[in-house]
Formats: C-alpha cells, structure tokens, sequence
C-alpha cells in the first residue's frame, strides 16, 4: 500500500494490499486482529512519514526519528488497529452465514477502513495527520472522477471493496458461491466508477482565460534565516515576478513565508511589495509574517495591482508540534519544545478578487484538509491558491506528496489551483485534477498558464464529514443485519 504513493507510484498496488490486511482480519479475534492492525498501520505510516523529520529532526536530534514514528504509532493505532476490530466484529463467524449476509461483509468491512481514514485524518481536527490516505494515489487513474462525487475517502471505500472482496474470494475458496459474490463485487466498483465518469463535470469546463504566475524562488531551508537571506528572497522574488510580468498576468503568487520577516513592522518591505504590484500591474500574493506581540501569524498578504494591501489571509490549520504546541501548559517542561513556533490561528477565510474570480488562499499543510478548502468554496472561492514551503523536505517524497494533495482538491472542488512552493512542485491545476503546467523540484522557476471558471461538484456540497457519516451508518446497518443471519 505504502509503494502506491509517490515517488514509487505503484498505484495498482493499492487494492492489492487492502486485500492482504482484509485477508488477515477476516475471521480473527478482535484483539487479534487490533495488533495486526496497529503493526501493519504503523509501518505503513512510518514509510509515508519519513520525510517529516527530513529538516526539523536536526532540531530535536538525536530523537529525530520521533517525527515519523510518533504519528506512525497514533494513526497506526486510530487507522488501521480500530479498522480491524471492526471488520473482525463484522466477520464473525462468516462461514456459518446465510449466503447474502456473508456477501456483504466485504462491503461492510470497506465502510469501516473508510470512516476509521477519515477520523484519523480529518475527524481529529487540528491533532489529525491528514497525509498518506489511499484515495490520494488515484488523482491520475480511473477513479479519479469518484472524487468529484464522493472525494478521497469515496476513492478510498472504493480500492477497499476491491480489496476486501478478493480477500473474501481466497477465504471463502471452498463455499459455494463465493467467487460469484466477489465478482458481483468487483462489477459494482466498476458501474460506480462509470456512473461518476458519466457524471463527472470537469470532462469539459470553460476555457480558461485568466493569466496567472506562479514563482518558485528555490531557496533551500537551510540558508532561508541565515544573515542577509531576507535581502536575497526579495531580490530573487521580485526578479522572477518581473519576469513573469511579461506575460500579463493577472494574479502572481508566492510561497509561504518567502518572506520571512515581520512584514507589519517593516514600512520598507510594504512600500516594496506595493511598488511591485503597481509595476506588474497585477495582484500580488506573499506568503510571510505578521507580528503583533504576543500573536504571530503565518500570513498570505495580497496587493492589488494599486498598490494598496487588498486582503491578509492568516493561516487557519496550524501545523502541531512545528507551527503550534498543542496543550502546551501540560507539555512546554521537555526540553526541545522550545524550539516550536507558537503562531495564533486565523479564523477568517482571507477570500480576495482578481480579474473577476475570487480566490480562496490556503497555506500548505491546510491543503490536506478537505473541510478548510470546501468551506472556501462554500463561502464563494471560484478558484485556490496554494502557498507552500516545502523546502523542510528535500528531495524526499514529501514535495510529491503534497503536489498531488492539491490535485484531489482539484478533483473534489472542481476549482483551478494555482500552487506556488518554494523549491517546488509549483503549477496550476485543472478542474480535472491534471497539472497543466508545472516546475521541477529544486529549480528557481516561473510558472505561468490560464485559469477559469469552476465546474460544480457533488462533494464540494457536501463535503467530507457527510460521507464519514454514511460509512458509518452503513458499516452499523451491515453488521446488525448480517450477525444473526445464520
């Protein structure tokens, strides 16, 4: 499952190792099949974490590797080790069923890995670790329009009724019927995934009309707080964006604090960005700080192409443990804590207009969040920005994992995205979840490309905790119908 992801974007491998866990709870013991869940969920998590300690784990070191293995361990624990006492309690006794209640256990089981994915990853809410859910690895495959209707955890219910009805087929080997059962499974995947392409409302949408930029200024994270690092970014920013300015953009956008700097307390960097914007004739989107003691925000400021400061979006979904130490007055006594930010949370969405769209800006670890991006959408964003620093990652698979993020709120939003991050991956991205242009890792470069109108889609209306909800009701429906029918 973990070599689905980037970069080894083995994405058929998906369902194929759902059906290796699903194989493994069917028939064991609720205790029994909690630790094969909770061992198979960390190493899967410790693989797609790796990268979190890529920088920062210098700054606690020698424990490091606590950056990957903490997260590993509790979304191990909520993901996969509750998912397995689910499907255990729904399978019992399988054998001993009548044949339709058995066929449905599969279903039922696919329903219960889906909820417990999205309570790990977006129902805790600001604790949740929202990377490495299964549905990411389709936003180039054949279900990618299941997100328009259903979004990532649609997908992911998906890839785990194929996994779930595979396992059924080997287990149940010598009951007669089994291998029917599992076929009619497999074929109710397919009509779904048909009927949501049939649907899907980004096959064609309005011709893009609107010039945006994208500037990626490549400036690695170890040199980004040295003496005179502030002095480059703005050199090196403000020269990639008068070169973009040749192809009459409306909109420009930087990473997430370029600028890293106090910019309300430097009158000298304000009069710059706003000559800026003036000279481009463009709106201007920086990612840096506000400071107004004892609050720090972590800030997208857009300049109109007047020179006046038209919007300041402040981040909404700090990011635990970096940005933010949640329950801090219980935990602020170990040692490395110190060195955490202690940034305040923006409440407002920060929504700003450019060449007739209205733009919902979202700083980077929020684009993992599905409800802070429909909610934009829901309060009148026709378009995304997406300001990241994902220079804290190397060239690990973070980068890559984090630029197809962007693509499944695409896919869920039916909006353009424009996504701009400090060594890359930058780009915009279409309706239907595809980069239409797009910068390599680790090189300065300016992107530039047309944007338009959205398309409606069924997810962005309803949003993810809607489907969370139908997992749920349906796994209780299944289990209670299905227990006494023997």
């Amino acid at each position: 499952m973990a070599l689905a992801f980037p970069k080894t974007n083995a994405t058929a491998l998906a369902p194929i190792g759902t059906a290796g866990l699903f194989w493994a709870w069917f028939g064991a013991s609720p205790k029994r099949a909690f630790w094969i869940g909770w061992l198979a969920g960390t190493v899967y998590f410790a693989i797609n974490f790796a990268w979190f300690g890529e920088t920062a784990g210098a700054l606690i070191a020698p424990f490091g590797f606590a950056l990957a293995l903490g997260p590993a361990l509790a979304d191990g624990l909520i993901g996969f080790a509750l998912a397995g006492v689910l499907v255990a309690l729904a399978s019992a006794g399988l054998r001993r069923r009548h044949r339709w209640a058995r066929a449905l256990v599969p279903l039922g089981s696919a329903a219960a890995f889906a909820f417990t994915e999205w309570l790990r990853a977006e129902g805790l809410g600001e604790l949740g670790v929202p990377f490495a859910s299964l549905g990411y690895t389709q936003v180039e495959t054949v279900f990618a329009p299941v997100a328009a209707v259903a979004g990532t955890y649609g997908i992911t219910f998906l890839l785990c009724v194929l996994g779930a009805y595979a396992a059924y087929a080997l287990r149940m080997r010598p009951v007669r019927g089994s291998g029917v059962d599992a076929a009619l499974g497999v074929a109710a995947v397919a009509a779904c995934t048909a009927l949501a392409y049939a649907y899907w409302p980004a096959r064609t949408y309005p011709v893009p009309t609107v010039r945006v930029a994208a500037i990626q200024g490549d400036i690695p994270q170890s040199v980004k707080f040295v003496p005179g690092a502030l002095e480059t970014a703005v050199e090196r920013y403000t020269r990639l964006t008068v070169r973009a300015a040749g192809s009459h953009p409306a909109l420009v956008v930087w990473p997430e604090t370029v600028i890293p700097a106090a910019i309300n307390q430097d009158p000298r960097l304000q009069a710059h960005f706003s000559a800026l914007a003036r000279r481009i004739k463009a709106e201007l989107a920086v990612g840096t700080l506000v400071v107004a003691p004892p609050q720090a925000y972590n800030v997208l400021e857009a300049f109109s192409p007047d020179g006046n400061l038209a919007a300041i979006y402040r981040k909404r979904q700090l990011v635990p443990f970096a940005e933010h130490l949640p329950f801090r007055a219980l935990l602020r006594w170990i040692p490395w804590t110190a060195n955490i930010s202690n940034f305040t949370q923006g409440t407002d969405d920060g929504i700003f207009a450019a060449a007739g769209l209205r733009f919902g800006p979202i700083v980077c670890w929020e684009s993992a969040f599905s409800n802070i991006v429909n909610r934009d959408v829901r309060d009148g964003a026709t378009a995304l920005v997406v300001a990241t620093d994902d220079a804290w990652f190397g060239h690990t698979a973070g980068p890559y994992m984090h630029a197809q993020i962007a693509q499944m709120r695409a896919l869920e939003t039916g909006r353009w995205i424009v996504r701009a991050a400090s060594t890359g991956i930058s780009g915009i991205i279409a309706p239907d979840g595809r980069y239409v242009h797009s910068s390599a890792l680790d090189k300065p470069a300016v992107v530039t490309g047309a944007i338009g109108m959205p398309v409606h889609t069924i997810y962005a209306e309803l949003g993810a905790p809607a489907f969370a909800a139908l997992f749920a009701f349906s796994y209780v429906v299944i289990l209670v119908g299905t227990r006494r029918a023997t």
